[in-house]
């Protein structure tokens, strides 16, 4: 009897096939004399849609809400159904004695294994491939190690109890909306409360209330000294009579050094990263959004398989991923990491608990680089600034700490205080892991410059005064780095679906990007204003997230948690029923729909302006402008693209315009050397990102309907 492998795609179907020794191709798998190797292209089979269980539910009627299916039912996804076939095929061929999943080894790739052998009926045994990268030598010693697959049932069920709730809640409140309000309106438990807290801090910073404040600084023999308050310890104060009045006090005055206080300080390297902290970092530096940053991880987990799995929540390895360090060094030590990778392979490297702990470990340890030999020139230049990012900071926790040596110097003149810093470094530490030198956030006020040696007891003569003026600033608006924060710390979906959330509040309009600053839609703030509240706290998918994980540890039964989704979701749909509320689109335009002449809606995508027809019958759309890459020769900021053809033309925020013929010419002339080729592949990439679906995952169902507007 032969053994069926299900892999999650592809790409890692063929890398196990090969490991495997499967060579021979039949019918969508590679087979060899143990094994049988097929795939998934993700999910093959999903929860059927409301009209599977009552034809009642195919007209969207708030008469017939909530729906509530007995029973959850799986469906074949139309798209994939000739995949799904070949693995069911496969299922049920005599010679397969048993299954091993091979998914994605999380919640979620749990699932798309489960359901197929769900939906084809399959009774084999199962078996569990866990692994974190997709390595030949992490293959074989997963294979070597298979778990049973009962082990996983927890895991499966809490997997299914997530999608099962999210169907309740995300499908009923959204068909009462669109059903109460007569307009495409889509709510759930991350995006909602999501969209609720960009909210709340557009309007923390509209509320805010900028106030002045002043500060002194004395200079003499070069020292810039700081003023600092006696009892707070503020360089700070409100009052600006106060601070003339100091400087008044402390004119023609010396300043007598009290204290000269040397110390030698350690900083420690940051953390491994988890996926969050990555794209974080990704959006900071580069501007990638989150999206961008997971798809170029699973590139680089999946294609390249020099890094590993990227969907962790972790940011620790455990002590058996500790042993193979020394083979992850020699693997990544390449180009500009030869020399900070070789100097500690040839050390004893210092494990510690600051990055290896068992007990921080979840299913997934953090993203550090494999034991595959790594070749730098077959990735892309957004690749390597994502491996670079990666491999820095895990070279950068087996270096010891920097250390430094702080002075403080502290004065007094006139009855005040005023203080000033250096640092002297005395070793780098894991720094030298750094082309540039890591700054520690500090006091502002306070900065570091380079001092002469002072002895306590001197009298300095002062020969400049100067009083500086600031103003408290509002909260800055969210970005995808700091909404990514805010995200993990309300325990707003997990790492695997974040970017996707993100996604999906741009794609159906709930929110936009201003520069790289983001903002909630006139569509956004009114559904905020229509949506049960209970929807918009983050406490919540919290709470749902605490519960599931209990389900997938054998804590808490999955009947229990869907019965009370099923009393919620009740609630949800009388508490929308019985609302008072109005929707109005503030963006209809006076341009005619040129397929059905209804006015269109001007609404902003993620990194486009177009135009769509408010009629969802007719679905028509057209891009008017898309963000690109091309930068503006006068101010260097990203500049938009207008038209079509030959006519299409680079816009700038600054009155720069350029039509893109000239613009070629002109990068032609400075050397840039883009090709027709280049130039040819960036304009098939926008044309296809303008074909993409602008909805979300109901749209196929709104298209169906006709939906009247004001």
């Amino acid at each position: 009897m032969k053994t069926l492998v299900i892999a999650e795609k592809p790409s890692v179907g063929r890398d196990i096939a090969r490991v495997l020794k499967c060579g021979k191709n039949n019918q969508g798998a590679l087979e060899g004399e143990k094994y049988v190797v097929t795939w998934a292209l993700g999910h093959l089979v999903t929860l059927a849609d409301p009209e599977a269980y009552d034809e009642k539910y195919k007209n969207w009627d708030m008469a017939v809400l909530p729906m509530m299916p007995e029973k959850f039912q799986l469906v074949v996804i139309k798209q994939t159904g000739k995949q799904y076939q070949t693995v069911k095929n496969h299922i049920y061929r005599k010679d397969i004695g048993d299954i091993v999943i091979a998914t994605d080894a999380g919640r979620e790739g749990e699932l798309v294994a489960r359901w197929i052998l769900a939906k084809a009926g399959s009774r084999k045994p199962i078996k569990r491939l866990w692994i974190s990268s997709v390595t030949d030598k992490a293959i074989r010693e997963g294979f070597a190690h298979l778990r049973d697959g009962r082990d996983y049932k927890n895991l499966y069920a809490a997997a299914e109890a997530r999608a099962e709730a999210d169907w309740l809640v995300g499908i009923n409140g959204t068909r009462a909306l669109t059903c109460k309000y007569n307009a495409q309106l889509s709510c759930g438990r991350v995006q909602t409360p999501t969209l609720a807290m960009i909210e709340a801090r557009e309007k923390e910073i509209r509320a805010f209330q900028p106030e002045k404040y002043y500060g002194l600084t004395l200079t003499s023999d070069g020292i810039v000294w700081t003023w600092q308050d006696q009892k707070s310890g503020s360089s700070r104060t409100f009052s600006k009579d106060r601070i003339q009045k100091i400087e008044e006090k402390v004119g023609g005055e010396k300043l007598i050094v009290d204290k000269v206080h040397k110390t030698t300080k350690k900083t420690y390297a940051p953390g491994l990263y988890d996926l969050t902290e990555l794209q974080r970092d990704a959006n900071k530096r580069f501007g990638f959004s989150a999206k961008e940053t997971l798809n170029i991880m699973q590139r680089l987990y999946e294609n390249h398989k020099v890094l590993t799995y990227p969907r962790t929540d972790s940011r620790y390895i455990g002590k058996d991923v500790a042993e193979t360090l020394k083979e992850r060094l020699k693997a990544c030590s390449v180009g500009p990491y030869r020399k900070i990778a070789g100097k500690l392979i040839n050390q004893t490297l210092k494990i510690n608990k600051s990055f290896v702990d068992d007990s921080k470990v979840s299913d997934h340890h953090a993203i550090i680089p494999t034991e595959q030999y790594v070749q730098l020139e077959h990735m892309t230049s957004d690749e390597r600034k994502i491996y670079d990012l990666v491999v820095r900071r895990f070279i950068a926790v087996l270096y010891p700490p920097c250390e430094y040596e702080q002075t403080t110097l502290k004065a007094s003149c006139a009855g005040e205080v005023f203080t000033a810093k250096g640092k002297i470094m005395k070793q780098p530490g894991w720094q030298e892991a750094y082309d540039e030198f890591q700054e520690e956030s500090g006091d502002e006020d306070i900065r570091e410059q380079t001092l002469p040696e002072i002895k306590e007891g001197s009298q300095i003569i002062i020969s400049r005064t100067k009083v500086n003026e600031g103003q408290t600033k509002p909260p800055a608006y969210y970005n995808e780095a700091t909404l990514l924060t805010a995200m993990e710390k309300g325990g707003l979906g997990t790492v695997a679906t974040r970017a996707d959330i993100i996604d999906k509040l741009f794609n159906t309009f709930l929110m936009e990007k201003k520069d790289k600053d983001i903002h909630v839609t006139s569509k956004g703030r009114q559904l905020l204003e229509l949506v049960p509240d209970d929807l918009k706290t983050p406490e919540l998918t919290a709470s749902w997230e605490k519960k599931l994980l209990d389900i997938s540890e054998g804590r808490l039964a999955k009947d229990r948690f869907i019965q009370d989704i099923r009393g919620y979701t009740e609630e949800i749909v009388s508490e929308i029923r019985t609302a008072e509320g109005t929707f109005r689109h503030e963006n209809l335009t006076n341009t005619k729909c040129p397929q059905c002449g209804k006015r269109m809606l001007s609404v902003k995508g993620k990194n486009s302006r177009m135009l769509v027809c408010q009629d969802r019958e007719c679905g028509y759309r057209e891009t008017v402008a898309r963000t690109t890459n091309a930068r503006c020769p006068k101010c260097h900021k990203r500049m938009e693209m207008y038209g079509k053809g030959e006519a299409q033309t680079f816009v700038c925020g600054c009155g720069y315009k350029e039509k893109l013929s000239v613009f070629q010419e002109r990068r032609k002339k400075e050397g840039a050397g883009v090709s027709k080729k280049d130039v040819q592949k960036y304009m098939n990439k926008q044309k296809k990102e303008a074909a993409q679906p602008l909805n979300n995952a109901f749209a196929e169902a709104f298209a169906k309907l006709n939906l009247k507007q004001d």
